[in-house]
């Protein structure tokens, strides 16, 4: 018998991705946010403007995953991505940006984003990484008890 094991129970209680926007272009949040809005398995629960207001709105929505420019004002996604993974390891965060410069890219994965996407094709992309992230939070297990 298969049993399956919830790797972090609250989010497998709401069945739905907390998300976390964090990028200084409101048109751009707009955007990602009624797009994410369409499939009931994700929940924009914020914004933020810059990585400053992204660690404060982190700590208190506590979301799953935190979807973050890497170029902001007063303090860059690859510092607010150094600090809410050291905080708070079980957050996933993808990096956004506009540049495909390898450098960037590097920084973000180096500070613990999980992935790296251009934002010219993210609405494409982001739902499927998504579904990535909340398929991984969930394993089955076997219950030998119930083969016995």
């Amino acid at each position: 018998m298969c049993q399956w094991r919830v790797n972090r129970m609250p989010s497998a209680a709401r069945m739905r991705l907390l998300v976390l926007l964090a990028d200084d272009s409101e048109p751009f949040r707009r955007r990602v946010r009624d797009h994410l809005n369409k499939t009931p398995d994700f929940k924009p629960v914020g914004e933020a403007v810059n990585g400053v207001e992204c660690i404060r709105l982190a700590r208190q929505l506590r979301p799953d995953v935190v979807v973050m420019d890497v170029l902001m004002p007063d303090l860059n996604g690859i510092e607010a991505t150094r600090q809410i993974k050291s905080e708070f390891p079980s957050i996933e965060v993808i990096a956004l940006s506009m540049h495909g410069d390898e450098g960037f890219r590097h920084a973000m994965l180096e500070a613990g984003a999980s992935t790296y996407l251009l934002k010219d094709n993210v609405l494409h992309k982001l739902p499927r990484v998504l579904h990535s992230i909340a398929a991984a939070r969930v394993t089955p297990v076997l219950d030998n008890a119930a083969e016995s």
